[in-house]
């Protein structure tokens, strides 16, 4: 079935692409998902890269319990604040016949002594941290999360969904501001080179801020539509979360004092990032460096000695290129016809498509076809291995320059409040001046759907005019509609 059209509509594209392509579906639980092989293989490639990036810098895996007890909620009164309708709670633990027949119920009579929450966990670290010798800690989890949402999209924001959560304590409060600017970078850099994604890093307005945090770091990227997406945070969260849980340590010098903490995360919503990014109407178009199959080879033939012919030289062609580290497949697989290969590969997002039949056997060559451009190329077979690799790096490059001007010519200066507006319902970036009031914040978000996505950490001092209020305004930020 052909997809909707983005142009047409953009939502129904999106979620029509992510069930086609094999991503995802919709499970039985409202607002939660199946999470299908070849969109895991994409989410294990992403968390692969940033696993390793996570160690390299110093961090370690560990793995905290999904629940805590709801009183500990009571100690962080500013944090969850932020995002207590969102929280699910446990009360009960057993179910039972109803009487009347009528189906399973809640025993009444097996409520929890304390309610439990899904799932911070600083509380942890007031056993694991004692003294000066213990710091820094750096702790990251692979976990699942839930987030009661009121509306879902598969990737972009569901009920339940997978992410890593980064946690660390540090004796000073310079070393905690490193650790978090440091783990921006991080995103920053695996968006661009990875998922092929430019972003804009910033700082949150306090409205914006991850609640409980003193200061909330970003990656804003826009997607095809004009809207623009969160990709990653990460939070400078002071001494708030270890003056919640006594979590303090012994000074070198002698003394207590608490610790400084960070958090930072990413999550499944990259799979939605990466999706809405770079897609066409055809269907996925993966970043060679992300893509679970970078190569697939399809022969055309209709007789037997053809197609062992054929596999003969497509079997060197994969032993070669996975010699390269590329990741190959070879369908000679007979239920579908070469023609429903092809179409199913592209929607799949497939970089590079290697054809070849009978006259490429005898003329020495093969069809080479990129899914970025979607241009056929026919070469010499026996320069094929050969070519691929700088191939597929050059359709990672092409893929992120395409994205970065698609940003470029979407992100517009403006001065005035009708400028300000147009931008917002054709959908784009506004740089724009604006007075530092939460007050001012509000009334817009309220008037255009607009937030402050962020204020850009490469923005400069200038002389201007808040576009709504007229007060003076010292810098520019960045506005947007945002999913």
């Amino acid at each position: 079935m052909a997809l909707p059209k983005r142009s047409e509509d953009y939502s129904a594209w999106y979620n029509e692409l992510v069930k086609q392509a094999d991503l995802a579906e919709n499970s039985s639980v409202r607002g939660c998902m199946v999470i299908k092989p070849y969109g895991f293989s994409i989410w294990e490639k992403m968390q692969a890269d940033l696993d390793r990036r996570f160690k390299e810098t110093g961090h370690v895996n560990a793995y905290f319990p999904l629940f805590i007890p709801k009183s500990f909620l009571s100690k962080e009164a500013q944090h969850v604040e932020g995002f207590a309708k969102e929280c699910a709670v446990v009360t009960h633990y057993r179910l039972k016949n109803a009487e009347d027949g009528s189906g399973v119920v809640v025993d009444p009579t097996a409520k929890l002594e304390e309610e439990l929450i899904v799932r911070p966990i600083w509380s942890t670290y007031k056993n694991w941290i004692q003294s000066y010798r213990d710091l820094p800690l750096l702790v990251n989890q692979w976990a699942n999360v839930v987030r009661w949402e009121m509306r879902t999209r598969l990737f972009l924001r569901t009920t339940e969904f997978l992410w890593q959560e980064g946690h660390t304590a540090h004796a000073t409060k310079q070393e905690a501001i490193t650790e978090t600017e440091q783990m921006l970078d991080v995103y920053a850099d695996f968006a661009e080179n990875i998922l092929a994604l430019p972003v804009i890093k910033g700082i949150k307005t306090a409205n914006e801020r991850f609640a409980g945090a003193v200061e909330t770091y970003c990656i804003e990227a826009l997607m095809q539509d004009g809207k623009a997406l969160q990709a990653g945070t990460s939070h400078f969260l002071g001494q708030n979360f270890a003056k919640a849980f006594e979590v303090k340590y012994a000074k070198k010098e002698g003394g207590l004092e608490y610790v400084w903490g960070t958090s930072w995360g990413v999550s499944t919503r990259l799979m939605g990032a990466l999706i809405m990014a770079h897609s066409d109407d055809q269907g996925l178009v993966l970043p060679p460096r992300l893509a679970p199959i970078q190569v697939v080879i399809i022969p055309i033939y209709k007789k037997e000695e053809e197609l062992t012919a054929i596999d003969e030289k497509a079997n060197v062609w994969v032993k070669e290129l996975r010699a390269k580290g590329i990741s190959v497949k070879y369908d000679n697989d007979d239920k579908y016809t070469p023609g429903y290969k092809f179409a199913d590969y592209e929607l799949r997002g497939i970089p590079v498509r290697v054809a070849i039949g009978p006259r490429d056997m005898q003329n020495g060559t093969a069809e080479l076809a990129r899914r970025d451009t979607r241009e056929k190329l026919t070469v010499d077979s026996s320069q094929l291995t050969a070519l691929i690799p700088n191939l597929l790096d050059e359709i990672q490059q092409n893929i992120y320059s395409k994205a970065l001007k698609f940003r470029e010519d979407s992100t517009y200066k403006v001065n005035t409040l009708p400028e300000f507006k147009e931008v917002m319902i054709k959908g784009g970036f506004a740089l724009a001046h604006w007075d530092g009031s939460t007050e001012t914040e509000e009334r817009i978000k309220t008037e255009t759907k607009a937030t402050i996505r962020c204020i850009p950490l490469d923005t400069t001092e200038e002389d201007g005019i808040c576009i709504y209020s007229g007060k003076p305004s010292k810098k520019r930020v960045l506005f947007a509609v945002a999913y």
